[in-house]
């Protein structure tokens, strides 16, 4: 959706200059696919990160809570993920307009492929090696930097955008602090 003239000029007063002109940035360069996209990446990365912090405190045992578990078997993310792909490939099949370009959608696809792919590699041996230190590491890090990289790629004019504009505030701030001091 592209701002029109009277929305620019009839902004939020509440909300800070800055975050307004991100949001006249955002409708100028992101189309509804490529805000999909940067929304699946942006959860693809959120929902990982949390993922491991939160497998981290349970094993830890300094969060207050512990696995999950149904009729005593343990239930792993990924069943979580492939539970929210299947809801979100039932949207897509349904093509109901309306629903298939939603910022709710491409969110849950990232935040359900991320708990897949956080357990990939019990899917792949149908072993428990969650806890393995062979591969954890690269795993983490492949999986974080493709997340931003993703991010980054999928709206990359915008990025440099958000860039100028940012850089645009903070001079302009500069040298209003610096004339009102003088």
């Amino acid at each position: 959706m592209r701002l029109t003239e009277a929305r620019r000029r009839d902004r939020d007063p509440d909300r800070p200059l800055l975050v307004s002109r991100w949001h006249e940035t955002a409708d100028r360069h992101l189309t509804a696919q490529r805000r999909s996209l940067l929304i699946t990446w942006i959860s693809f990365g959120v929902t990982f990160g949390t993922v491991r912090v939160i497998t981290h405190g349970i094993r830890g045992g300094w969060l207050p809570w512990g696995n999950i578990s149904a009729g005593g078997e343990h239930l792993h993310h990924y069943n979580i993920g492939i539970a929210t792909l299947a809801g979100v490939g039932l949207i897509a099949v349904r093509g109901d307009e309306h629903a298939v370009g939603h910022p709710a959608v491409a969110a849950a696809y990232g935040c359900g492929t991320a708990l897949i792919c956080d357990e990939f590699a019990l899917l792949l041996d149908l072993k428990d090696v969650y806890w393995a230190k062979q591969g954890r590491i690269s795993v983490d890090v492949s999986l974080g930097v493709l997340s931003v990289l993703g991010a980054y790629l999928t709206a990359k004019p915008f990025w440099h955008e958000i860039g100028r504009v940012t850089r645009h505030h903070i001079v302009a701030a500069a040298a209003r602090h610096g004339s009102a001091t003088a």
